[in-house]
């Protein structure tokens, strides 16, 4: 393990960032938006990701963010999957990148999951569960994220009786798309080698 320049552990797989009493295996990172301006809106997808990518007029991280990025930093994201989402910079760009693909809406639900997993007050979690059903898993969203069959029927299931990790495996699931699909994409995309020009050209 170690520190970013954020002060943000780079953890390995099996690792989380929120330390809650069932230690979930997935990393967690908290929620962090971005600035961002297309000329595109979002496209209804129902079969996994699009390898597409749309005309984009601007993508930016907001300057401060930037500012205290390093080449290093930057570079590291390589490394691993979670060594990038440890980096708030990581995680936003990266959800740039996700927004072009008109595929940012299974990083919004992974941290959504793992925000609901901090939920100790048994309102709130009524609450947020519903509010990420119908965000995420309703067949009537328009943010649908794309899961198995028998997963949904399983938190269809569980909506009576709602739980910080009813979502677990949607979860485990949209994670290991945007590992698998998103991530090498992105690594080789122009707008992270562009960053990384950006970075360079300090030195």
């Amino acid at each position: 393990m170690f520190l970013t320049p954020f002060g943000n552990p780079c953890l390995g797989p099996g690792s989380s960032l929120f330390r809650d009493k069932t230690s979930s295996p997935l990393l967690a990172v908290n929620s962090l938006y971005i600035s961002f301006r297309s000329r595109t809106k979002r496209k209804r997808r129902r079969d996994g990701f699009r390898h597409e990518t749309s005309h984009v007029s601007q993508l930016e991280i907001s300057p401060p963010l930037e500012e205290r990025l390093t080449l290093e930093e930057a570079s590291s994201w390589k490394s691993s999957f979670d060594c990038m989402l440890a980096s708030p910079a990581g995680r936003s760009v990266f959800m740039d990148f996700l927004r072009t693909e008109h595929s940012d809406e299974n990083m919004a639900f992974w941290l959504a999951c793992e925000e609901l997993k901090t939920e100790q007050s048994q309102e709130q979690v009524c609450e947020k569960t519903k509010k990420i059903y119908l965000d995420y898993i309703s067949i009537l969203s328009p943010k649908e994220v794309s899961i198995d069959a028998t997963v949904r029927e399983t938190i269809n299931h569980s909506l009576a009786r709602p739980s910080v990790h009813m979502f677990n495996e949607a979860q485990a699931q949209v994670y290991a798309l945007m590992h698998r699909d998103s991530y090498p994409r992105f690594l080789s995309s122009s707008l992270y080698k562009s960053l990384e020009q950006r970075l360079s050209s300090r030195h």
